[in-house]
C-alpha cells in the first residue's frame, strides 16, 4: 500500500521509516524544504538509536522517499496519516491544533482518490470530528474516513516500540477504515501484536489518559522520595516492594527529577484543558502538573543544600552530567536540567554542563551553563557533580580519575544511578534522592 506521512518529525520519520521497513510504499512530507533536503541527504533532524540506518535501508530499497509536494504526494495513497507537532498554545494551554487543520484543508483541496486519513498526532477528543468536516467541506465528492491512530513511542526505544508493540490503538467506527488499517499494520499481526477497535474519540482519550496516569506514577514516587529521605526509609526499596504488586507494576516508579519531554507535560496540560470545557476537572491530573513543576527547581535547591546552602554556595562549581530530558534522545523539551540549572545561576553557582546528544540543543535553552567535551571536563574544578540524567556513560565513572578533576568530592545523583556505599567508599559525599 501506499502510505502519505504529513509530518517528517519525530513521530512522522520514525513511524513512515518503520512502515517503509514493512513492505509499504512510504512517501514522508514536510513543509521545510532544508529538512528534507538533509533527509534526502542522509541526515536525521533527531537523534534516534537506529534511525538513520533504517531510514537509508529503506531509501536504497526504493520504499522510502521525502517530499514537500503534498498534492503530488498523496496522489494513490490509501491512508493519508497526520504526524504534525500539536504543542502547548501560548495564553491558554490547550494543544495547538492549527498544524493539524491545516494539513486537512491542503489534504482535501487535493485529495481525488479513496484514502483513509489517519490523525497520528497526539490531539484532543473532538479532533477527529473537525478534521472530518473540513475535509468534507474541501473534498465534497470523495470517498474518505477519518480514523484516529495514536503513537505510543518512547525516546530512545521508538523503533523497537513501533516494531514490538504493546498495542495499537485504532480509533473508527467505518468499517472500510477499519479494513484499510488493518491491511497497514498487517505485518504486525504476524507478531501477534494486539490490536484495540474502538471509536474515534475513545482513541484520542486513550492517549492522554495513558500519559496522565505514567505522569502520575512518576509523581507520586517521587513524592513518597521526599518522605523517605524525611523519615530514613529507601526509596529504592520502597519502588520494588510496591512494584512487585501486579496491580500496580515496576514501570515508571523511579524516583528523579520531574519528568519532561515532547509528551507528558503538553499532554497532561492540554488533558487538564479538555477536562475545563467539559466541565470535568480532573484534580490528581492537576496536582500531577504543579509539583512536577515545582520539583525541578527543588532539585536546583538540592544540590545548593550539598554546597552548604545558599550563604556558601555562590561562587562555587558545579558540573551537571546529562541535560537532555532522557537518556537516548537529545530532546530538550522541557528537560529538568533547564530548570535545575537556572536555580544554580540565580544562586550565583558557575555551571558547566556536558551531555553526550543534547548540548547543541541545550546550550540556547542555558546560556549561563559551559558545555564540555565529556563527565571529567565538565568536572574540573568542581565543587560538586550532579548526575541528572541516567546515560549509560554515567553509570561506570572512573571515580578515582573524578575525584582528582574536581575541587570537592561531591556527587548528586538525581537518578539513583550508584549505591551510596560504593561511592563513599571512593572518598566522595554522596546525595541521592530518597534514600537516606
Amino acid at each position: 500500500m501506499k502510505i502519505a506521512m504529513v509530518g517528517s518529525g519525530y513521530v512522522g520519520l520514525v513511524s513512515g521509516a518503520c512502515f517503509a521497513d514493512f513492505g509499504h510504499d512510504v512517501v514522508c512530507i514536510d513543509k521545510d524544504p532544508a529538512k528534507i533536503e538533509s533527509l534526502n541527504a542522509g541526515i536525521m533532524p533527531i537523534y534516534e538509536p537506529g534511525l538513520a540506518e533504517l531510514v537509508a535501508s529503506n531509501v536504497k530499497a526504493g520504499r522510502l522517499t521525502f517530499s514537500i509536494d503534498l498534492p503530488e504526494a498523496i496522489r494513490d495513497a490509501g491512508a493519508i496519516f497526520i504526524a504534525v507537532g500539536t504543542p502547548s498554545r501560548r495564553g491558554d494551554g490547550h494543544a495547538d491544533l492549527s498544524y493539524v487543520y491545516a494539513v486537512a484543508e491542503e489534504v482535501g483541496a487535493h485529495l481525488a482518490n479513496d484514502a483513509v486519513v489517519v490523525t497520528k498526532s497526539t490531539v484532543p477528543v473532538g479532533t477527529g470530528d473537525e478534521v472530518e468536516r473540513i475535509l468534507r467541506e474541501f473534498a465534497p465528492g470523495v470517498r474518505f474516513a477519518v480514523a484516529s491512530n495514536p503513537e505510543f513511542l518512547r525516546e530512545g526505544a521508538a523503533i523497537s516500540d513501533f516494531k514490538r508493540p504493546d498495542r495499537i490503538v485504532i480509533g473508527s467506527d467505518d468499517e472500510w477504515a477499519r479494513d484499510v488499517m488493518r491491511e497497514v499494520y498487517r505485518p504486525l499481526f504476524l507478531n501477534r501484536a494486539p490490536i484495540l477497535f474502538t471509536s474515534r474519540r475513545s482513541s484520542e482519550l486513550i492517549k492522554y489518559a495513558a500519559n496522565a496516569f505514567l505522569a502520575v506514577k512518576i509523581t507520586f514516587i517521587n513524592e513518597m522520595a521526599d518522605l523517605c529521605e524525611k523519615v530514613g526509609a529507601d526509596v529504592q526499596d520502597v519502588s520494588r516492594g510496591i512494584g512487585m504488586d501486579g496491580r500496580i507494576g515496576a514501570k515508571f516508579l523511579h524516583a528523579g527529577p520531574g519528568y519532561g519531554g515532547s509528551c507528558f507535560p503538553k499532554d497532561t496540560l492540554a488533558l487538564l484543558k479538555t477536562a475545563e470545557d467539559y466541565d470535568s476537572p480532573l484534580r490528581i491530573v492537576e496536582s500531577v502538573v504543579k509539583v512536577n513543576d515545582s520539583r525541578k527547581r527543588a532539585m536546583g535547591r538540592k544540590v545548593i543544600d550539598a554546597l552548604g546552602g545558599a550563604e556558601v554556595a555562590r561562587g562555587k562549581k558545579v558540573a551537571l552530567l546529562g541535560l537532555t530530558f532522557k537518556p537516548n534522545t537529545d530532546d530538550m523539551r522541557d528537560a529538568p536540567s533547564i530548570a535545575i540549572a537556572q536555580t544554580l545561576a540565580d544562586a550565583g553557582v558557575d555551571v558547566a554542563g556536558y551531555d553526550p546528544e543534547g548540548m547543541e540543543l541545550a546550550q540556547p535553552l542555558m546560556p549561563a551553563v559551559t558545555m564540555r567535551g565529556n563527565a571529567y571536563a565538565a568536572a574540573e574544578g568542581a565543587d560538586a557533580v550532579v548526575i541528572v540524567t541516567e546515560w549509560d556513560a554515567f553509570r561506570a565513572l572512573d571515580f578515582r580519575r573524578l575525584k582528582a578533576q574536581m575541587r570537592e568530592p561531591v556527587l548528586v545523583d538525581l537518578r539513583n544511578v550508584y549505591e551510596p556505599a560504593d561511592v563513599r567508599s571512593q572518598g566522595f559525599t554522596y546525595h541521592s534522592v530518597g534514600r537516606a
